[in-house]
C-alpha cells in the first residue's frame, strides 16, 4: 500500500474538522448550511512523515436575497435628506429565476445625460449649417 498524505478540512475556528480524507481527493462543500457572510476553509495536509502544510482560502457566502442600495455609500458624508433606494431579491433555486424583482431601477448616470446633451447639441450645429 503506498503512504499517501491526510488532508484535514477545518470550517472558520472550528477544532473538529469538517472531513479527513486521504490525497487526491475530491470534496463539495454545501454553502446551504452556512449563514451568509465571510467564511475560511482551512486546509491542514500531514504527509506521512508527519509535516504538516496548511492553507487557509477565505470566501463569502451570499445564499440569501441580494440587496442593493442606491443613494448611500460606505463612509459617505451626508447632511439632510437623502433619498435612498433599497432592494433585495433572491435568486430563486437552481431550476429556475425569478424575473420580478431581479433587477434594481437606478437613476441615469451624468456621462450618459452629457453624452447626449453632446450629440444633441452636434445634430443642431450640423442642422443649421446644412438649413443655412
Amino acid at each position: 500500500m503506498k503512504d499517501t498524505s491526510k488532508i484535514y478540512l477545518f470550517l472558520d475556528d472550528a477544532t473538529q474538522p469538517l472531513a479527513e480524507v486521504t490525497a487526491p481527493t475530491s470534496f463539495e462543500l454545501d454553502t446551504t448550511k452556512l449563514v451568509d457572510g465571510k467564511h475560511t476553509l482551512k486546509i491542514v495536509s500531514k504527509d506521512p512523515t508527519g509535516k504538516e502544510g496548511v492553507r487557509l482560502v477565505p470566501f463569502e457566502v451570499r445564499n440569501g436575497p441580494a440587496i442593493t442600495v442606491e443613494g448611500i455609500k460606505a463612509n459617505d458624508k451626508v447632511d439632510g435628506v437623502v433619498p435612498i433606494l433599497i432592494n433585495a431579491y433572491s435568486k430563486g433555486d437552481q431550476k429556475s429565476f425569478l424575473i420580478e424583482g431581479s433587477e434594481t431601477p437606478t437613476s441615469i448616470p451624468s456621462w450618459v445625460w452629457i453624452l447626449i446633451i453632446g450629440f444633441v447639441g452636434w445634430a443642431i450645429y450640423y442642422t443649421v449649417l446644412y438649413l443655412y
